[in-house]
């Protein structure tokens, strides 16, 4: 099917991302923004612009029926999510197939497996992807038995990481380095999890020491086709989130990068995965590898792949929605320089943790390349 009505489900700069890819494409856009994004950028640029609720995001951008609503109201082909909000939502991908409408991400279910990191790593294994030491639980409920998990950890061997089984950033995540620690940091964990997540479950790996976090991007289509284009170092972060992003990795050899390569694409063929995703991988200081989490979604920091790679990656999202094959294979695709992507966090200057505020100065950097 061609695309010729694309409605934005997000705003600021993917959404921005999204409607440059179209024009070049000649795809009719649809913005849709909240009461408090009338003169927004995106809002702007777009071909067409509906209002889909008040300032929350519960209201506006998270509202689902309201987007399928602008969606059918515009004449809308498909819908692309960009990153965060409803873009990792089975719920919505069912929702837009429900109204006939295309999703320009991976199906539903590949959605859900990836979304749970107990899931995830059990599909991956399967897969003979390496994964961390660990214990999750294959029986409901057993995973919040304290004693069981306690006798889970010493048989693993601390120090180990308890981890939220429904979510990332960090949250209901906890280091444990003796016996002694390890209900409170339980018990912790959970609540942080059930907070966050709506969901207390948790699981135990042990605590890769020092590692790097080493993340592929791949691409598969309809046609059974999936390929990795690079790598992206992800190592510089504060409290798990990351701050610089670079490619190539200067830790992976070439024999290094085809290995775990070749193994994000098992992953992402374990799941049943179509479109754009990215695999992540702890690598250890002795070059072992283990399979982290899959985001489902194009990444904040695509722009250094395809700075690298020469792929315009919204487009290939775009065209493997239309049910194009990949255009090359993997022995196809090639490398060239170096890119790197900084993101800029609001913060308060006395004690770093993020804050909000009010913007009332931006000097953005400029020169070659920038």
């Amino acid at each position: 099917m061609t695309i010729r009505t694309l409605l934005i489900a997000n705003r600021g700069e993917i959404a921005l991302r999204v409607i440059c890819a179209c024009r070049e494409l000649g795809i009719r856009t649809v913005a849709v923004f909240s009461e408090a994004d009338q003169r927004a950028q995106h809002v702007l640029l777009a071909d067409r612009a509906i209002a889909i609720g008040p300032a929350p995001a519960r209201s506006s951008y998270l509202h689902i029926e309201a987007i399928i609503a602008a969606a059918s109201a515009t004449g809308a082909d498909a819908i692309h999510p960009g990153y965060g909000f409803l873009s990792e939502n089975a719920d919505f991908a069912e929702a837009c197939a429900a109204a006939g409408i295309i999703f320009i991400g991976p199906p539903p279910g590949a959605m859900r497996l990836m979304g749970s990191k107990t899931a995830a790593k059990a599909a991956v294994m399967r897969g003979d992807v390496p994964t961390v030491p660990g214990y999750m639980s294959d029986k409901p409920g057993q995973s919040m038995d304290g004693k069981a998990m306690a006798r889970a950890a010493e048989k693993i061997g601390y120090p180990i990481l308890i981890k939220a089984a429904a979510g990332g950033g960090g949250k209901g995540m906890r280091e444990v380095h003796a016996p002694g620690d390890f209900a409170e940091a339980l018990a912790a964990a959970q609540r942080e999890a059930a907070a966050a997540f709506g969901d207390a479950s948790v699981f135990l790996e042990k605590l890769v020491v020092s590692p790097r976090h080493v993340e592929f991007q791949i691409l598969a289509d309809t046609h059974g086709h999936c390929v990795y284009l690079g790598e992206r170092e992800c190592s510089i972060q504060r409290r798990h989130q990351k701050i610089v992003e670079e490619t190539p990795s200067v830790a992976l050899t070439p024999a290094l990068r085809t290995t775990m390569g070749e193994a994000a694409v098992r992953a992402a063929q374990a799941a049943g995965y179509v479109n754009a995703g990215t695999v992540e991988f702890l690598v250890d200081r002795d070059g072992h590898f283990y399979f982290l989490e899959m985001n489902t979604r194009l990444q904040v920091e695509h722009p250094v792949t395809e700075q690298v790679m020469g792929v315009d990656l919204v487009r290939e999202q775009i065209a493997i929605a239309e049910g194009h094959p990949l255009p090359w294979t993997q022995d196809q695709i090639t490398a060239r320089g170096h890119a790197i992507e900084v993101r800029v966090y609001a913060e308060d200057p006395h004690t770093y943790l993020p804050a909000t505020g009010t913007l009332t100065v931006y000097a953005p950097p400029h020169g070659p390349g920038i």
